[in-house]
């Protein structure tokens, strides 16, 4: 379920709980799901189990999962992420995207960083406008 990026600046803890956020967004995990272990995970991943306690541990505060002593981690009830049920829809174009800039020679970290110029855009160009009439 999980996988690690051991060359990312991102702490592996941190890498399995945004896992975890993004699962729950595009509704591949339901409320009531069971999550691995954290010997599952510690096994299959090589890290510490500390890393996997602290990953749970905070998606636990955060209202995302449930730990039952003696039975297992699980999605919780009502998650604070309601799944999204136009991602199926819009993931195809954006992995066809994705692979496009692959094609042209793009890093993911230059794929992330064109993502968050265009996530950013519509507000700084509202903003830009703001100002102008504003001044005017």
């Amino acid at each position: 379920m999980f996988r690690i990026d051991a060359g990312s600046d991102v702490p592996i803890y941190r890498q399995l709980v945004q896992q975890v956020r993004r699962d729950l967004m595009l509704g591949r995990l339901q409320p009531g799901d069971q999550l691995p272990s954290v010997k599952e995970v510690v096994d299959a991943l090589s890290v510490n189990p500390n890393t996997v306690v602290k990953a749970f541990s905070e998606l636990e505060h955060q209202g995302m999962i449930v730990r039952r002593q003696g039975v297992g981690t699980f999605v919780a009830a009502a998650p604070p992420l309601a799944s999204l049920a136009v991602a199926p829809r819009l993931l195809a174009p954006l992995a066809r995207w994705v692979e496009r800039a692959r094609r042209d020679g793009l890093s993911a970290e230059q794929i992330r960083m064109l993502l968050e110029v265009a996530l950013g855009e519509p507000a700084a160009a509202g903003d830009d406008r703001r100002a102008a009439g504003g001044a005017a």
